[in-house]
């Protein structure tokens, strides 16, 4: 016996046209896409990855306001072919934005970040009393 997925509209086309947010495509061709992001923790530091291939390290804007961590861009391009009888010109836009909370934990002073290969990682490094202390071995007198 195997498992198989029915649909019992009459027909699940059309009924996807009659109900879609916007019938000439528009919430379909928004680009709502935000980067994809990895974040690792070790005993020094917290380390974020940020999957945002094609963009220059120029186009980020990255900000530290009261423990909030925000990295953002914003890029514009404008391109124009004269031909013989017509002009084109395309307009591009893509942006984003991430906001991260902060712990408490995180010295601010020494994040820093490095864009290579369509990564963009931030070093987190915690303060030195959050890390964790070597153990000691107590004596008895």
């Amino acid at each position: 016996m195997s498992i198989v997925k029915r649909n019992n509209m009459l027909f699940p086309a059309l009924m996807n046209d009659i109900f879609k947010p916007d019938w000439f495509g528009g919430m379909e061709n928004l680009n709502n896409k935000v980067p994809a992001v990895n974040i690792l923790e070790n005993e020094a530091s917290f380390e974020l990855e940020l999957a945002i291939p094609g963009f220059k390290k120029d186009d980020f804007n990255i900000e530290i306001d009261d423990n909030i961590l925000t990295i953002s861009s914003e890029v514009k391009s404008e391109k124009e072919n004269n031909m013989d009888n017509y002009t084109r010109r395309e307009f591009s836009y893509s942006s984003f934005k991430r906001a991260f909370t902060l712990p408490e934990t995180i010295d601010e002073a020494k994040i820093n970040a490095n864009y290579e290969d369509g990564i963009l990682r931030l070093s987190l490094p915690k303060k030195e009393e959050a890390l964790p202390k070597p153990k000691r071995l107590i004596e008895i007198a």
